[in-house]
């Protein structure tokens, strides 16, 4: 039964209509992966969507609007886009649910996974995914068995999160597939970092998601707006904002409903009132034939509710109470009517279209703004005792509620009932679903209501069967597991204050070593001597002492402390041994490795991460797998065997995949590919791989080691205003302090070359200064001979201007020189860089196939043959160099080769500039041309917006300009857009 209030035509929204057919073309080309779908509540998002679904899916409704037939409104007549034939794709629907703070985690996911099993099977299913992947789906529905007892709580939710990505995977092998999240702006925080990661990793072709989101929901601290910000700047996101409708489709939308076309003035009066809002329009039509408009927008949306009968709207009350989708047996059981008394009372309800009957025998409102202003008019005592009743009925029945919900249903209830008692065993029980769900966003604000409400219960202890500091103690886990650094930190503290180590030293010393690596997420420095101090705290050999000695022998190692971090593994390893725990004592030969690899024997680096390799081989260790496969593709790098190492980063990738280790090693072996990617002038595929990482959300310190070969491509390019970003992200620019050698050197090496390409040779000159007056520098080929490389550069551009200072930078820099190792083809060949025999080191670079290197050595060479005279030579030198530089698009090297071709006179053909560009930047170029922004670009190209910045900055660079209209003039003075 139909509300008169519905348009049986679709008004308006061509456009957007036709924009996600366009989104869903370029999915099945593999181009597009998401398109997320903002507007106010009540603008039409919902039925907007449900159209798209109608043309591409067939004329299917989505679970939740079962028997509802009704055309949305739109633009009468055929609004077919151009793609494919009507119900070619499969559409899963998936919904956000509002419950209080706590959310429903997964709710969306767990939708859409309902509805494949109801239409296949959980069979079927289970077999499109790898054997004993099915258990971590059994997390959100138990049709898939018993979930799995992973206790690894940091990569079990990764695991999760590709099994599904997995899933969507093998779904679009056979049938393009489109996955429609509503509301997304009730998400849950795990299904926001899963629609995330879909978003950023969803590469192949005939998959999109479409997520609806209120855009007026959203004030500045709401959870969505950084995952909005940052989805915005991917690749294949494409963002759509549904406006208010026009007053011609007001009037389209009116005539629809009254079934002739209304008088002229009473479209104006109500366009006017309802300021183009559908659901307003609706409205103002059920109210009286003058269209009045009421006080507030809550007495608007009532106005329907009104009109019902008085029993309905007590029933409708009860189920506000209940949330967005009350199940008829559980709605029955709390109003206390019988089956026949309920549908009477539902009915004229379901007539007035207020409610809507939902699958599996189940109520929802019409709209959620319907809901929450009946739910606004309980009074509160009545709002205390309807959760009361809910919360009473679920625990009788459980299964009154959906698989899986009852847990965070009573939580939010008996909060709501004002039973302390209850709602802290309901709350712990309930954080411990989500633990098991990887859910552990959603286990913090409930182990937090523990927390709080654990004065206000005398026996707390005895009612959840642990004390106040294992409460603590696991919130700071949930914390940590779900990148909440600062709350993690504050359990940890918090739990701190309460033990006395003397007579809970363990206990101590395993928090300890959490902070540790909670203050290592944040970036921290100092966290050397926590160790030392938990250390202290468990003397006695054992499994603790140990578990403190991994951490601590592994971070000493990274800070150059290679004398007491070597006394600290082969301590630990004793006991490894003698607790067999041949894991632990692969951990610890690891930590041996480091030690090897930043004094510079790489060949006892490979052995000993051989050695570790097999042991986790022989356990079937997943962290020991992957962590050894990460270490031995740096070493190899500095072997120069790059082929092998991007071999292996495959083969660790896959290993990371296979573990449910893509956030822990997988993007340390993500980052060592990048490097070898660098290394050897594959320098967009390097970009790539960075951006793919990146998307993971990585700790602080991973992003930072990312983003350090991001800015070595980008200082190589020349793209200034890009290694600035990145510098003053990792804090460089304001000398934050680091730990690490890797990491000191690497940024002071960044600095150097960031005031170089500035031509601030001075500035440059003063960060040498501060690292060479390092107590040790590193024998590792990558930092101290690529340091020293870099050092000569210095000294040779800054010696007219200063120098005093540079003979004093030579003098430490050949002091250092002296305790350098040279063990690997690449050690040596930046030992000739730096002893100046640039010839003999391009033949070198060019052996390890290193361009960059190989031209920057040319480059070299060929201006100490000008500064000698010798003209010819320096010209062959060049001629080799600038193809190479022109490849790899290194503009600040270009431009160095032509300036000293004109110098020394050669000929080197001048390149028109569309020879310098890719065929992408030509494409930016073609509609920079046009005056479009970056924005319209990025549209357009179906890239983000910050690519686009970037390789505007590249064609800006190319062309030797400074604006886009200037590059615009170059494009049509040199006919560029022809070619």
């Amino acid at each position: 039964m139909l509300g008169r209030s519905v348009s049986p035509v679709f008004v308006g929204r061509s456009d957007e209509l036709t924009a996600l057919g366009e989104a869903f073309e370029e999915a099945c080309r593999g181009n597009a992966t998401a398109v997320l779908l903002g507007g106010e509540a009540g603008v039409g998002k919902t039925r907007l969507v449900h159209r798209f679904a109608e043309q591409i899916g067939g004329a299917r409704v989505p679970p939740g609007q079962a028997g509802d037939t009704r055309v949305p409104y739109g633009q009468a007549g055929d609004t077919r886009v151009p793609y494919g034939q009507a119900g070619d794709a499969r559409v899963l629907y998936g919904g956000c649910v509002e419950l209080s703070s706590e959310g429903l985690a997964y709710a969306p996911f767990t939708a859409a996974l309902r509805q494949l099993v109801r239409e296949q099977g959980a069979g079927q299913i289970a077999a499109l995914l790898p054997d004993g992947a099915a258990r971590d789906l059994a997390r959100l529905l138990p049709e898939f068995g018993e979930a799995g007892g992973d206790g690894e709580t940091d990569t079990s939710r990764a695991r999760l999160f590709e099994q599904f990505l997995t899933l969507l995977e093998r779904l679009a092998d056979s049938t393009p597939t489109v996955l429609i999240i509503e509301d997304v702006h009730w998400a849950d925080r795990s299904s926001r970092d899963l629609i995330a990661f879909l978003s950023r990793n969803l590469r192949i072709p005939q998959v999109l998601m479409v997520m609806t989101y209120r855009s007026d929901d959203l004030h500045r601290q709401h959870p969505l707006r950084p995952v909005l910000a940052e989805l915005g700047r991917v690749n294949g996101v494409l963002r759509l904002d549904l406006p208010r409708l026009s007053r011609d489709e007001v009037a389209q939308q009116m005539t629809g409903i009254l079934g002739s076309a209304p008088q002229y003035a009473k479209v104006q009066k109500v366009y006017e009132r309802s300021e183009g809002i559908p659901l307003f329009v609706e409205a103002m039509l059920e109210g009286d034939e003058d269209c009045t408009f009421p006080d507030s927008m809550q007495d608007l949306i009532l106005a329907a509710v009104e009109r019902l009968p008085e029993e309905t709207q007590r029933v409708l009350r009860i189920a506000a109470a209940g949330g967005t989708r009350v199940g008829h047996a559980l709605l029955a059981a709390v109003s206390g009517l019988s089956e026949l008394e309920l549908e009477a009372a539902l009915r004229p309800a379901v007539a007035g279209n207020v409610l809507q009957i939902a699958d599996g025998r189940a109520y929802v409102f019409r709209h959620s703004l319907i809901r929450e202003a009946v739910h606004e008019e309980l009074l509160p005592g009545e709002h205390q005792r309807l959760h009361a009743r809910y919360a009473e009925e679920i625990s009788k029945d459980r299964a009154l509620v959906p698989p899986g919900r009852a847990a965070v249903e009573l939580a939010h209830h008996w909060y709501g009932a004002r039973n302390d008692h209850e709602a802290l065993i309901a709350a712990w029980q309930a954080a411990a679903k989500s633990f098991k769900a990887f859910a552990y966003t959603e286990a913090v604000p409930l182990l937090e209501r523990v927390l709080m409400l654990w004065d206000r219960v005398p026996d707390a202890a005895e009612r959840i069967g642990v004390d106040h500091i294992a409460v603590l103690e696991k919130a700071s886990v949930a914390a940590h597991a779900g990148g909440e650094v600062d709350r993690g930190m504050k359990f940890v503290n918090a739990a701190l204050a309460e033990l006395d180590e003397t007579r809970e030293p363990n206990r101590v010393a395993m928090l300890i070593v959490r902070r540790t690596y909670l203050k290592i997420s944040k970036g921290r420095v100092g966290f050397v001597e926590d160790l030392r101090h938990a250390l202290r705290l468990v003397p006695e050999p054992g499994s603790a002492r140990a578990e403190v000695l991994m951490p601590m022998s592994q971070h000493l190692m990274l800070r150059g402390e290679a004398e007491e971090g070597g006394a600290c593994v082969e301590e630990g390893m004793r006991w490894a041994r003698e607790l067999g725990d041949r894991c632990l004592e692969a951990e610890f030969l690891l930590n041996l490795g480091l030690g090897h690899s930043l004094t510079g024997d790489i060949e006892a680096t490979i052995d000993v991460n051989m050695r570790a390799l097999e042991i986790g081989r022989q356990e079937n260790a997943g962290r020991v797998i992957t962590r050894a496969i990460g270490n031995l593709i740096d070493a190899l790098l500095d072997t120069g065997r790059s082929d092998e190492a991007l071999k292996l980063s495959e083969e660790g990738w896959l290993a990371a995949k296979r573990y449910g280790r893509l956030r822990a090693s997988g993007l340390f072996i993500l980052n060592n590919r990048a490097e070898a990617l660098e290394t050897i002038g594959r320098w967009d595929e390097a970009i790539e791989t960075i951006e793919r990482a990146l998307s993971f959300e990585p700790t602080i310190r991973t992003r930072h080691h990312l983003l350090r070969v991001r800015a070595d491509i980008a200082l190589a390019r020349g793209e200034l205003e890009l290694v600035e970003g990145i510098l003053a992200e990792i804090g460089v620019l304001k000398d934050r302090p680091e730990d690490f050698v890797q990491d000191i050197t690497n940024s002071a090496r960044l600095r150097i070359g960031w005031h170089l390409l500035r031509e601030e040779y001075g500035l440059a000159l003063a960060v040498a200064e501060r690292v060479l007056a390092r107590p040790s520098q590193s024998s590792k080929a990558m930092l101290g001979w690529r340091l020293l490389t870099l050092l000569r550069t210095v000294c040779d551009a800054a010696g007219e201007l200063e120098p005093d200072r540079v003979r004093a930078v030579r003098e430490q820099a050949a002091e250092v020189a002296v305790h350098l190792s040279t063990g690997s083809p690449v050690a040596e060949a930046y030992r000739l860089s730096y002893s100046a025999d640039f010839d003999a080191s391009a033949a070198a670079w060019e052996r390890l196939g290193r361009p960059h290197n190989q031209a920057r050595a040319l480059m070299r060479a060929a201006s100490a043959a000008a500064e000698a005279g010798e003209r010819d030579d320096a010209a062959a030198r060049l001629k080799v160099a600038l193809p190479l530089a022109t490849a790899l698009g290194a503009a600040p090297l270009i431009g160095d080769i032509e300036r000293l071709s004109r110098r020394v006179g050669a000929d080197q053909h001048p390149r028109e500039p569309s020879a310098l560009l890719t065929p992408r930047e030509l494409e930016v170029l073609r509609l920079v041309a046009l005056g479009r922004t970056n924005r319209d670009i990025a549209a357009e190209l179906f890239i983000s917006a910050k690519t686009v910045s970037v390789h505007v900055s590249n064609i800006l660079a190319k062309l030797g300009v400074a604006t886009r209209g200037e590059a615009a003039a170059v494009a049509h003075r040199r006919s560029l857009l022809s070619h």
